[in-house]
């Protein structure tokens, strides 16, 4: 499979066309890559371009591609949107990487009670670039045509609100309903991972009161940092995506 890189702005670049990558997505294809002249590559704007090309000049710098096909794709519906509770060292940050190679279509930060990590102030800022710096590099480590979006993050509250709009799961070791039982309905999927010690019992009121369903994932309880992903994977098969 051919090198894929991004570039940072959306691109209308046709067959033909000479597309040059810079700064350090440059460094990264010349430098760690190792990307020779010659070489064919796959060339993403994150937002569905996609192209393929040669390498015609490579410097750490500037990387040339002269473009041999160009394809657009569609972003994916119904979307799978992972809510995922803020979490202590780096479990939450395990959950984004796994959850974008896998096919996430959103993430949404939610500053559940019992999380131990809080975002407040300049952190949150920071946190959700860091959510979104992981989010980039998965997506080009998987070749996929869309980046995911990292919302800002959401109180209990707002979160309630988006229930209206889609289909809410909170995954729930005491649910008796399996998630593998649910069948998509066309609506948006939004899949609500509590932290360490789990939603709390006033949120997950809080969250079927405004329509959400509680679903048990499996006979374990996974980690924060791994029922995600799992549950993505579940839902991916139902919706037909592998």
């Amino acid at each position: 499979m051919a090198l894929h890189f991004l570039v940072e702005t959306s691109t209308d670049a046709a067959v033909g066309d000479l597309v040059s990558l810079t700064g350090a997505e440059a460094k990264h294809a010349a430098v760690v890559r190792r990307l020779r002249v010659g070489e064919s590559v796959t060339i993403g704007d994150g937002a569905g371009v996609w192209l393929t090309g040669v390498a015609e000049e490579v410097s750490p710098s500037r990387v040339d591609v002269r473009v041999s096909d160009r394809a657009v794709h569609d972003a994916p519906t119904p979307r799978i949107v992972l809510v995922q509770a803020l979490a202590k060292g780096d479990r939450d940050e395990l959950a984004v990487q796994a959850a974008c190679e896998l096919g996430v279509d959103e993430i949404v930060p939610w500053q559940a009670s019992r999380s131990v990590s809080r975002w407040d102030g300049p952190k949150a800022v920071k946190g959700r670039e860091r959510w979104a710096t992981i989010v980039r590099e998965a997506a080009k480590q998987a070749h996929r045509p869309w980046i995911p979006e990292v919302s800002e993050p959401l109180t209990t509250g707002q979160l309630a609100q988006r229930a209206a709009d889609a289909r809410m799961l909170l995954l729930d070791p005491t649910a008796t309903i399996r998630l593998s039982e649910r069948e998509p309905d066309g609506r948006d999927l939004i899949l609500v991972v509590g932290p360490e010690g789990g939603i709390a019992p006033e949120e997950l009121d809080r969250l079927v009161a405004a329509g959400a369903e509680r679903v048990l994932l499996g006979d374990t309880v996974l980690r924060t940092s791994t029922a995600g992903p799992a549950a993505i994977a579940v839902l991916s098969v139902a919706l037909g995506r592998w």
